[in-house]
């Protein structure tokens, strides 16, 4: 398992999957992305993105967003390692402090980020914490973490070195009775008679 650059091919994979987990795909960019490939038959596990807000009045922002981990994948480290991707990539454009408005605030936690009070944010993520709270998720709450103070737990590496997909229970049939028929009285338009 390891973690690199979406690519642009991969734009409508992860805009399925952003809008089936109810992420925010708000400017979307293929490339701000990451994504957790599993090496032995290169499935995708993850994504994640940081956003980079620029305001006409401050220094620029970053804002980790849009983490999303595949159901068969989840509870293997794989979203700690995106993460942990993110971090890394928001300290070499010289961020010292990553935000992220998100209702996943326990889980963050864990790797160094803290809550803080919606003032402290920066005006242009104040405005993006409503706007989030409006649209996507109403409980999200502002956190931020310094590069120095981020950190994987070592739970997280050991399952990320053993992560495979869950097989996915496979979805029963449709039958007759689902849709309220009763198959030994009903008759069909094309009922032959055989």
């Amino acid at each position: 398992m390891y973690v690199r650059d979406a690519k642009n091919r991969e734009e409508v994979w992860l805009l399925d999957h952003i809008e089936e987990m109810g992420l925010d795909e708000t400017n979307f960019r293929s490339r701000d992305y990451v994504i957790a490939i599993d090496e032995h038959d290169d499935r995708k596990a993850g994504f994640g993105r940081i956003r980079i807000h620029k305001p006409d009045d401050g220094d620029p922002i970053c804002e980790l967003t849009s983490i999303g981990v595949l159901p068969e994948w989840r509870d293997q480290g794989v979203g700690a390692h995106v993460i942990e991707r993110l971090v890394e990539y928001a300290a070499d454009e010289g961020f010292d402090v990553v935000y992220s408005l998100t209702s996943a605030d326990r889980y963050l936690t864990q790797f160094g980020f803290e809550p803080i009070a919606v003032d402290e944010l920066p005006p242009r993520l104040q405005d993006r914490l409503e706007e989030k709270r409006e649209n996507i998720q109403p409980d999200a709450v502002p956190l931020r973490v310094a590069h120095d103070d981020f950190s994987v737990p070592p739970r997280f590496r050991e399952r990320f070195k053993n992560a495979s997909a869950h097989e996915a229970e496979p979805e029963p049939e449709d039958t007759a009775e689902d849709f309220g028929i009763d198959p030994d009285e009903a008759t069909y338009k094309y009922d032959t008679g055989r």
